[in-house]
């Protein structure tokens, strides 16, 4: 990359990572509540962070995040893997998933587990993790949990938003060394490691491309277009179609934007709804200064409140860059600090890394923090 380009691209990195945290936080607190009492006690829609029924300090993210990090952790640390001369293995993304798993069934780090991430005591909080999650990666565990245990695809058939709330790091991988394809099935895969329906899948995958083409300077509506060819090639893809076209068909003919436009696109539960609703409230507030209009949109309706925030902020970080953020939301969100260190340490290790670790050197502390497994 351009110094310019790489400029461009880690601001991308930290915009779409802060800015599916605050989505995630500002609709984490309403998740379960009604589309009317949400607006009841917000006329102009959800715009700031607010403590929620389980008594979550405004502004607390929820599993949707927690797994995101570990999904650039996990990242990261495949890169770190390839010193030992095997390609790019996404398998330790699942065993980074299962050191999420720790976080939510101990109270603290029990010092037996390698690298920071997992170290961090904020972490160690229960967020209304799904089930579908929790019981997949727990019954990953059986037998022996070395590494090469991990990769195998859960066997269920959810296509629960569990998946594809947590893939978009998948996309902000550099273009030159991983190709649309790879992008698409690899996060599809990531999905699969705790919801086995295609649907599920698929609508990971399409998230994961619309994220590259953003990141590869591509408008949203061109981004788009290149994940729904993408998209078509795989069989099962209908369903995750059809939703994305009905986003972008609404997006360009309701009368008005609110819950009960949003609400036609479902509730966000399943993949394909919480992509689509995500996709919608982008296409209707697009640009840098409506972020928040966008994020409030996102958020404001009867159902997966967080999970189609995070997705929508996801998507317009990676359009706009960290600078488009809404300042109010970005200094109060849970866990900012760490946010910006993974971003940053994914940006070095895929621009720099034969300045950090390598087979035969150099031997710093970057092996230490993100072990090649």
């Amino acid at each position: 990359m351009t110094r310019a380009a790489e400029e461009t691209w880690r601001s991308r990195i930290r915009g779409c990572l802060l800015g599916g945290a605050i989505g995630d936080a500002l609709g984490g607190p309403v998740e379960f509540e009604s589309g009317r009492s949400i607006v009841a006690a917000h006329p102009d829609r959800l715009r700031t962070f607010v403590s929620g029924s389980a008594g979550w300090p405004p502004g607390t993210i929820t599993d949707d995040t927690q797994m995101t990090l570990f999904t650039v952790e996990g990242l990261i640390r495949a890169g770190v893997r390839t010193d030992r001369g095997i390609g790019f293995t996404v398998a330790v993304v699942h065993h980074a998933y299962d050191r999420w798993l720790d976080t939510q069934t101990l109270s603290a780090p029990s010092g037996e587990r390698d690298g920071w991430l997992v170290d961090e005591q904020w972490l160690y909080a229960r967020r209304a993790p799904g089930n579908t999650c929790l019981s997949a990666l727990t019954g990953a565990r059986k037998g022996n949990t070395r590494i090469d245990q991990f990769g195998a695809q859960a066997e269920n058939d959810s296509k629960g938003c569990g998946g594809v709330m947590r893939v978009a790091p998948f996309g902000l991988l550099p273009a030159k060394w991983f190709d649309r394809d790879w992008v698409f099935d690899s996060a599809a895969n990531a999905a699969g490691y705790t919801h086995g329906h295609p649907t599920g899948k698929l609508a990971s995958g399409a998230l994961a491309v619309i994220i590259r083409e953003i990141c590869e300077g591509a408008e949203l509506h061109t981004a788009l277009d290149t994940a729904a060819a993408v998209l078509a090639q795989r069989p099962g893809h209908e369903e995750t179609s059809t939703a994305l076209a009905a986003a972008r068909q609404l997006a360009a003919t309701a009368p008005g934007h609110g819950p009960v436009t949003v609400e036609q696109l479902g509730g966000g539960w399943v993949a394909e709804e919480a992509l689509a609703i995500g996709v919608y409230a982008a296409l209707a507030y697009p640009a840098p200064e409506q972020f928040l209009d966008a994020l409030a949109l996102a958020v404001t309706h009867s159902g997966d409140s967080d999970s189609t925030g995070a997705i929508a902020g996801n998507i317009l970080g990676a359009l706009h860059g960290e600078t488009a953020l809404p300042a109010e939301l970005v200094f109060t969100v849970e866990g900012r600090p760490v946010i910006l260190q993974l971003a940053d340490d994914f940006a070095l290790e895929f621009t720099q890394p034969t300045r950090l670790h390598g087979d035969y050197g150099p031997h710093t502390a970057w092996s230490t923090r993100y072990p090649g497994w």
